[in-house]
């Protein structure tokens, strides 16, 4: 039995010479995608009930919960519906109506400038409206996922688990659950480039930590309710964010 390996990729050191970088999927990813070949070469067809979770784990020699997580991408991607109590079943793909976004090649300049231009206009209005609408509690967990972010890089390590916890609380915070989805559904097919590159950030001096400072700001505004400034500093952060991206792969502005 043959089991789902991700890839494994190797840092770029800060003085060596300037390598590809390139996504490492996750075990859900991979087999999210074999089970993707599978529907759309027709071995399983619309109206086709999936295998079952044990059957699945047993065949790619996963867990469960991976299992569950794969099925979760397939259905985002409306390759498959769920029936209380019947099952998975594939959906049919003419009635089927979603948003697909495959990014292949970080490193195209054109490509790199339409994300920035969707993720500036998602985390933009999102920060806006979390300053707007948080409540007192929301506020003690984005402070919460800040600090967390502050410990993480004290202890000298680049934070990434800690700075998506910091974004996912303020998306919380806007009290729009389809806010939630969309950032979901963009963590899996965007972000993941972005904070895979985020990882190698320890390896520029200072970097971890401009990062920081600009959690900082946006933190500032949320906590001030300045809609406007949050918008700003969020618009901000994501600029950066590509411009640190084309430093981690070795390209140039």
């Amino acid at each position: 039995m043959k089991s789902v390996t991700p890839q494994d990729d190797a840092p770029p050191l800060e003085t060596a010479r300037p390598q590809t970088l390139h996504r490492a999927p996750s075990l859900a990813d991979t087999l999210a995608a074999r089970l993707r070949e599978e529907i759309l070469a027709g071995h399983l067809t619309a109206g086709d009930k999936l295998p079952s979770e044990h059957e699945i784990s047993e065949k790619y020699g996963v867990s469960r919960p991976t299992v569950r997580e794969a099925i979760g991408r397939l259905r985002h991607d409306g390759l498959v519906v769920s029936r209380q109590g019947s099952g998975v079943f594939v959906a049919d793909p003419q009635a089927a109506s979603v948003f697909r976004l495959d990014v292949q090649d970080f490193e195209n300049r054109e490509e790199v400038r339409h994300i920035v231009e969707l993720l500036i206009g998602v985390e933009g209005v999102a920060t806006q409206l979390a300053a707007e609408r948080r409540s007192e509690a929301d506020l003690v967990a984005i402070k919460a996922r800040l600090d967390a972010v502050q410990d993480a890089i004290d202890r000298g390590e680049p934070g990434v688990e800690e700075d998506v916890a910091f974004h996912r609380a303020i998306i919380e915070a806007t009290g729009n659950p389809y806010f939630r989805d969309l950032s979901e559904f963009l963590d899996r097919k965007v972000r993941s480039f972005i904070r895979t590159a985020r990882q190698n950030s320890a390896r520029f001096s200072g970097l971890a930590q401009m990062v920081q400072a600009e959690h900082v700001e946006i933190y500032k505004a949320i906590a001030a309710g300045d809609g406007p400034a949050a918008r700003a500093a969020a618009e901000l952060h994501v600029n950066n964010a590509a411009g640190r991206l084309r430093l981690y792969v070795g390209g140039s502005a």
